[in-house]
């Protein structure tokens, strides 16, 4: 109490001349979001927002280095410094040598958290198993599994998601990697089922398939942004909804597309400037209102696209490269855009020509 009237006293009786001390707190700082805004996933608890990690070990189409561990790091610690438990991966990412380097980064950089151990436990991680030519029994996918909690150097995984069907290809591989998700939970190597690039049809057939077996479909994850807003996207949602599915949204800024920082004259390198180039020009409706509202809400476009994501009950997860990219996504929580600014956003991407182009491996 003495030391709190010293600094009073000494603060009212300096004169003009004499430079104020500082405070002896810091200003308070109020999280991204709080703990009773976190979201089911089946037994787990994830927070509105997840980070996607495609880019890490990507070089091809996200020009990974690995001079980039050390940046990556930093981007981990600051997510889950903010609240961030849920971190999207896959077996498959990784550019040929690389293959599976995003776990493994992700496996190292959760070691190595000098965070709460309480905090460290409560990480998530959802990975993808991909539906490659060779994994034809259940036994393999399994196998897979255990492939990806050994790089990962956890012992037990999240969310397993099957990476994309092979209905369309191979149905009876399907069967078997369906198989492979009721053993690889059975055996409690991970803690809830998702699948990822399923469309309606193929979507309700594996709920109820895995429901038959005693195996809940806690999420689906399918690209899910203004800029691919079709009529499958809002049907899987629908479904999402009526079954208690997770909808998580992969690509929610359209590969960057919705981040305003491109143009039709000035374009990434590498595949995904060919992409832009043909989808850009016919965004101007979409960008302009997504500017518009950004400006009035003092946010940012990729803030506000991401947050219509999280208005549409979803669970975005932005891809990260670099803490700028990481601090910018985080202000995308805490705030909500109302329904009135919600209708605008659709109603300017009906009003845009072009849109995304569905991934190749989504089914019916």
């Amino acid at each position: 109490m003495a030391f709190f009237t010293l600094k009073a006293t000494s603060y009212f009786s300096c004169s003009s001349e004499t430079s104020l001390p500082s405070l002896p707190f810091k200003p308070l700082k109020l999280p991204p979001f709080w703990p009773w805004q976190k979201v089911k996933v089946g037994p787990l608890s994830v927070s509105p927002m997840g980070f996607g990690t495609w880019a890490w070990g990507n070089q091809l189409l996200w020009g990974y280095q690995e001079s980039m561990d050390n940046e990556l790091q930093r981007v981990f610690n600051l997510a889950v410094d903010n609240g961030i438990n849920l971190f999207d991966t896959a077996d498959s990412y990784g550019t040929g040598r690389l293959n599976g380097k995003s776990e493994k980064l992700l496996g190292k950089f959760i070691r190595e958290f000098q965070g709460q151990r309480r905090v460290q436990k409560d990480i998530v991680i959802a990975t993808k198993f991909a539906a490659y030519p060779w994994r034809l029994t259940p036994g393999q996918f399994v196998n897979a599994c255990n492939a990806s909690l050994d790089r990962m150097q956890i012992e037990q995984i999240g969310i397993g998601q099957l990476h994309w069907s092979t209905a369309n290809y191979a149905p009876l591989q399907e069967r078997a990697l369906w198989d492979g998700l009721v053993a690889m939970y059975d055996k409690g190597l991970v803690q809830a089922v998702g699948v990822s690039n399923y469309g309606p049809k193929q979507l309700v057939k594996i709920y109820e398939y895995l429901k038959a077996r005693g195996v809940p479909l806690c999420s689906a994850q399918v690209q899910f942004s203004l800029l691919s807003l079709g009529e499958d996207q809002l049907e899987i949602k629908s479904i999402c909804d009526s079954l208690g599915i997770s909808l998580i949204a992969y690509s929610p800024l359209g590969l960057g597309m919705l981040t305003g920082k491109y143009t039709p004259s000035n374009l990434p390198s590498g595949p995904r400037g060919f992409l832009f180039k043909q989808i850009l020009p016919g965004l101007e409706p979409l960008l302009s209102s997504l500017k518009e509202i950004a400006q009035k809400r003092r946010k940012t476009i990729p803030q506000v696209a991401i947050n219509w994501c999280i208005s549409k009950g979803t669970i975005p997860i932005p891809g990260v490269k670099t803490v700028k990219q990481a601090q910018e996504n985080l202000g995308a929580l805490g705030w909500r855009l109302s329904s009135q600014e919600v209708r605008q956003l659709e109603y300017a991407a009906s009003e845009s020509p072009q849109k995304m182009i569905q991934n190749i491996f989504q089914t019916s």
